[in-house]
This record gives C-alpha cells, sequence and structure tokens, in this order.
C-alpha cells in the first residue's frame, strides 16, 4: 500500500517541477530581450537611432552632437513635446552619396481613455547630410527637436 500511495505523489512532484522549469525558461526569455540592438553608427539609421534614444531619454548635449549647425539653431522659443510615452521605428532608409533620408514611425500614448489607451501614430522623415565623412541630421520630426537657443523662462 506505500508503493501506491508514493506513486501519485512522485508523478505530482515531476508535474510540478517541469512547470517550475517552464516558468523559469519563460522568465529567461522576457528578462533577456532588453533593449533593441544598436545599429552602426556610422550609417543614416544608427544616427537617427542615437539621436532619438537621446532625446527620448532627455539628454539633449549627447543629442545635440548628432545634429548639423543649421538644425541646432533652426528654431526659436520651441517648446518641445513631452518624450515619456513615445515610441520610434525605423521604417526605411534611403541614402545618397551625400544625403539620406530615414523614414520612421512615431507613436504617442496619452494615457487611459474609456475605451483603453489612447495612442496616435505618424510617418516622418529624418533628413541628414554627410560632413566630413560623418551622417549629421539636418531636420527631424517636431516631436523629436531640440533647440540649442532655446530661450530660457524664468
Amino acid at each position: 500500500m506505500d508503493a501506491a500511495a508514493g506513486k501519485p505523489n512522485r508523478i505530482l512532484v515531476i508535474i510540478v517541477a517541469i512547470i517550475a522549469v517552464l516558468v523559469v525558461a519563460a522568465l529567461a526569455v522576457v528578462f533577456s530581450r532588453g533593449e533593441p540592438a544598436l545599429l552602426d553608427e556610422s550609417t543614416p539609421q544608427g544616427v537617427v537611432q542615437r539621436y532619438s534614444a537621446a532625446v527620448i531619454g532627455g539628454d539633449e548635449t549627447a543629442a545635440m552632437a548628432y545634429l548639423t549647425e543649421a538644425a541646432r539653431t533652426q528654431c526659436v522659443d520651441f517648446q518641445r513635446a513631452s518624450t515619456d510615452n513615445l515610441r520610434v521605428t525605423l521604417v526605411s532608409t534611403t541614402e545618397r552619396a551625400a544625403s539620406a533620408d530615414v523614414r520612421v514611425l512615431i507613436v504617442v500614448s496619452n494615457g487611459s481613455g474609456p475605451f483603453g489607451n489612447s495612442e496616435y501614430q505618424a510617418e516622418d522623415v529624418f533628413d541628414l547630410v554627410k560632413t566630413n565623412s560623418k551622417w549629421l541630421i539636418d531636420s527631424s520630426p517636431w516631436q523629436l527637436r531640440v533647440c540649442a537657443n532655446r530661450a530660457v523662462k524664468p
């Protein structure tokens, strides 16, 4: 009788162990995904990726390093939109000898509404120029624009 009573317990232990292994494997997959891989900084899309990450992260100084002189000073009294709920996805890149266009999809989430999360998306383009064999952003979508000459408000 003891052998018969022990058999269901072993099966239960094996089932629980299998479930535990599956849970650990699922958690490992979820937590190992992390950030997207960085694209090569010598490519137009790599520059746009790093610039966008700097702007979204609030590091305007780092973002400015990816802009042409004209792009740094093209706006006056400009107030950038919030980047708290902003996602940027690469759509396509058109590269020429001295210029490039990087088309992106910008998705903005605005909290929750009565029917769930409210969000909108827009496709826009970054214009880049090659200066001294380095790609620089000459114009960017308004949601991701930073200004060096922005007036400081008291």
